[in-house]
């Protein structure tokens, strides 16, 4: 922040005692005696402190922020009343009739303002020693022409969940975009049968990054071209690394029904409620009707993990097991936020974590950074894409709780 110094010395002169009781605490008030540069000083000071509570919910008017010497001379904040925590920093500089300051806040990440997590999430150990092979590989078979969103959120939200290297197979026509966009993952072009549509001829060159894959999602925006389910259902039926399975990758299944009971427990299916209809051939109402009891039976007859999406998200095994999230995130009833879904759950596999203990556990994660956003911009407006930011910070204050 800037502030031209005459201006302040000219306010002081004008106003007098009531400008500076409206603006300084009487402690800065006592050390600055009238200099105009140390006024002008604090006045930018706080004006940047100010400007760092944007989006926090906490609002300090300037009075309430005290600016003065530490014991080695630079400028230390206190904050006049409940800070929650938080801890500011500031320098402050003058040139040319300017005061110059900056400040640096950070904020406590408390568990309290997370839900009470269910017993099966646990985040994968991150070694201090470790490096970008320790925390896996994640395959991603995603996107077609006019869906490289959901290429871009599903390979993003697995880096950003800690997945050491991050390999998005997209077709040749779309790989120009999707090259540009994702620059943290590996975007590759596969054999395509159409203008971005990867299909069965792709499957050597799937089948051999696979092979060095720690885990694979597939289906997120990969279109309803005969040769790309065909596809799917291979690998589904075949790839021995365990794969998430969303969006068109769902769709393939409900098409090959048989297909379904040879999965086994490596594999983790994500349907919404209308997905699952298909997947069962049943109505949404005879789904939702019974949520827990539609996953758990789809689990067991299929031999997989089950994740029925929506409120309170149910993740089922094939043993019987279940779990029941407790968030209720209407928030999080935007385009592409099932497709951040599916990367996390693919990065906690990749990363170590069995199939049941990734689903219920990115399931958490996802809610949660859905719920911390929702609370900052409210239930609507929500963007797939601003939950890549917040899934890590979701992430950070579960190890702090020892998670």
């Amino acid at each position: 922040m800037q502030r031209i110094v005459d201006r302040i010395a000219l306010a002081a002169r004008r106003s007098g005692r009531g400008f500076l009781t409206k603006v300084y605490t009487p402690a800065e008030i006592a050390y600055c005696a009238g200099n105009p540069e140390r006024l002008a000083g604090r006045w930018a000071a706080k004006e940047a402190v100010i400007k760092c509570f944007d989006g926090t919910g906490i609002c300090f008017p300037r009075r309430r922020i005290e600016v003065l010497p530490g014991p080695m001379g630079a400028p230390r904040v206190r904050l006049l009343g409940d800070d929650r925590g938080a801890r500011v920093e500031v320098s402050i500089t003058h040139h040319s009739g300017l005061a110059v300051a900056t400040s640096h806040l950070e904020m406590p990440e408390a568990m309290a303002d997370l839900l009470p997590a269910p017993d099966s999430v646990v985040l994968p150990d991150r070694p201090r020693d470790a490096h970008k092979g320790t925390f896996g590989t994640v395959v991603v078979l995603a996107g077609s022409l006019g869906f490289t969103g959901a290429a871009y959120l599903t390979s993003t939200a697995a880096a950003r969940s800690g997945a050491g290297l991050v390999r998005l197979l997209v077709g040749e026509t779309i790989y120009p975009i999707l090259a540009a966009k994702v620059t943290e993952v590996m975007a590759t072009p596969v054999p395509e049968v159409g203008p971005g549509v990867v299909g069965h001829a792709a499957h050597d060159s799937v089948l051999r990054h696979l092979a060095d894959a720690d885990a694979c999602v597939i289906g997120p925006g990969l279109g309803r071209d005969r040769s790309t389910w065909r596809l799917v259902v291979d690998l589904a039926m075949h790839a021995e690394c365990p794969l998430v399975i969303d969006a068109d990758g769902l769709n393939a299944l409900a098409d090959s029904p048989r297909t379904k009971r040879k999965l086994g427990p490596r594999r983790v299916l994500t349907p919404h409620p209308g997905e699952m209809a298909r997947l069962v051939a049943k109505t949404v109402d005879a789904v939702n009707s019974d949520r827990a009891g539609s996953a758990r039976r789809a689990a067991k007859e299929w031999g997989a993990v089950v994740v029925l999406k929506g409120a309170h998200t149910v993740v089922a095994h094939p043993d019987g097991r279940l779990s029941e999230d407790p968030h209720e995130v209407p928030a999080l009833a935007s385009g592409g936020t099932g497709d951040v879904l599916a990367g996390v759950i693919g990065a906690l596999m990749a990363q170590g974590s069995d199939p049941f203990t990734a689903a219920v556990t990115g399931v958490y994660v996802h809610a949660a950074a859905g719920r911390r956003l929702a609370q900052k911009l409210g239930d609507s407006g929500l963007l797939a894409s601003d939950l890549l930011m917040e899934i890590p910070a979701v992430m950070n204050v579960l190890r702090q709780g020892g998670l």
